[in-house]
């Protein structure tokens, strides 16, 4: 009877302990490792035209494996001028290398992740040329 009643007690646990790590492989990935979104924007340019706030970037920065990423959209909203919507990013890597590069699209440009160690900065400008139409630098990190 004491037999019957200890392995009933562990198959008890067994399945339990089956259900809760079932439960947890099903949980979203993010969930596992803690990390959470910090989301940001819009930031806006500052066109020259009548149509003020032409492009905007809206992003997000999160922490994952001890590392920082950031990842976010450029838009352009009014696309038949043939301007470009410029976005300029300022950030120092995980080397302490200073960085500064500018990307450019007539209407949608997705960032994926990518690291940076800290100090995050961004503009949003918009015109024929990188500096024109330009928003003030917004310190995301």
């Amino acid at each position: 009877m004491r037999k019957a009643r200890y392995l009933l007690a562990g198959a008890a646990l067994a399945g339990s302990l089956s259900v809760l790590t079932a439960g947890i492989a099903a949980a979203p990935a993010h969930a596992a490792t803690g990390w959470a979104k910090h989301h940001f924007g819009p930031y806006f340019s500052q066109g020259q035209e009548s149509f003020q706030r032409e492009s905007y970037f809206k992003g997000y920065w999160y922490k994952a494996g001890g590392k920082y990423y950031f990842a976010g959209d450029l838009v352009d909203r009014h696309r038949n001028d043939r301007d470009y919507s410029y976005v300029w990013f300022k950030w120092y890597d995980r080397f302490g290398k200073f960085h500064q590069n500018y990307y450019k699209t007539f209407g949608h440009k997705h960032f994926n992740p990518f690291p940076f160690k800290r100090d995050f900065d961004l503009r949003v400008c918009e015109g024929d040329t990188p500096t024109s139409g330009c928003g003030g630098w917004h310190d995301v990190f």
